[in-house]
């Protein structure tokens, strides 16, 4: 199984909706995927149709095991989605207390990575849709991770957040045996804009090796995807948006093919 982290620093940059457009064209070829909600915000597991405050299980059980998925327990908290390929981990609002409950209990940085080892081989692919705060969930995706996708919406202001991201992703490397790769994916862009094309040179000019040259366009077939509870790609799959997610997932599998040669 292959594990991918969506991360950034700063909320509404389409995280969500990143993990959730790259889940749904691995399906479509056929992949297992599971998606993982570690937000407390709980916007995935919404998007499929859940609600995050009622749920009787969810990802934050696998925190009160410390990682050990106890017999039985993976049916109970696995549910389905709108793609009979895609199976969701969901979120809940009780992980936001697992900050106050982290300084007193050692090994929660690798609660998750040790939970997708015991279902590596139910799937082809994990997806982790993390927060938007630097604390134990974000630490938990990365530690997880083999590949990072960071989506950075095509404005100022997303700028600094990357910024932050980058330098908290150069802290977990130092405590990793292998640096984890990462892919700058730039969002929301409409070229009408001054905003969204000097930060996309800014993007282009600060990070030419980790950014993807492509962009992922403003698009409201995206957002009415959403409000359908179905995958972009199952929503409309010549949509504008779908098409620059299919360029991106062509680009991180061939960066996982090199890895896996090299």
């Amino acid at each position: 199984m292959r594990v991918w982290a969506v991360a950034n620093q700063k909320g509404g940059v389409g995280k969500t909706t990143t993990s959730i457009a790259l889940a749904g064209l691995l399906a479509d070829a056929g992949k297992r995927v599971v998606v993982v909600d570690l937000d407390p915000h709980g916007s995935m597991t919404s998007y499929f149709g859940h609600n995050p405050d009622t749920l009787e299980h969810s990802s934050f059980d696998l925190f009160l095991h410390k990682g050990s998925v106890p017999e039985g327990l993976p049916g109970q908290l696995l549910l389905p989605t709108s793609h009979d390929n895609i199976s969701l981990l969901p979120s809940s609002t009780a992980l936001a207390t697992l900050e106050r409950q982290s300084p007193g209990q050692s090994g929660l940085g690798l609660v998750i990575a040790k939970s997708l080892a015991q279902l590596w081989q139910d799937f082809d692919y994990a997806i982790i849709d993390s927060p938007p705060l630097l604390g134990v969930l974000m630490v938990n995706a990365l530690a997880a991770s083999q590949q990072l996708v960071i989506p950075v919406q095509t404005e100022y202001l997303a700028v600094k957040g990357l910024e932050r991201m980058v330098s908290t992703l150069a802290m977990v490397n130092r405590s990793r045996k292998q640096a984890l790769p990462f892919h700058i994916v730039p969002t929301l862009f409409d070229r009408r804009t001054q905003a969204s094309m000097g930060t996309l040179r800014v993007l282009r000019d600060s990070y030419p090796e980790n950014i993807w040259q492509g962009y992922i366009p403003v698009d409201t077939r995206l957002r009415d995807a959403s409000r359908a509870g179905l995958t972009p790609s199952q929503f409309d799959g010549k949509s504008r948006g779908v098409t620059a997610y299919r360029a991106l997932l062509k680009q991180l599998l061939t960066h996982n093919a090199a890895a896996q040669v090299a």
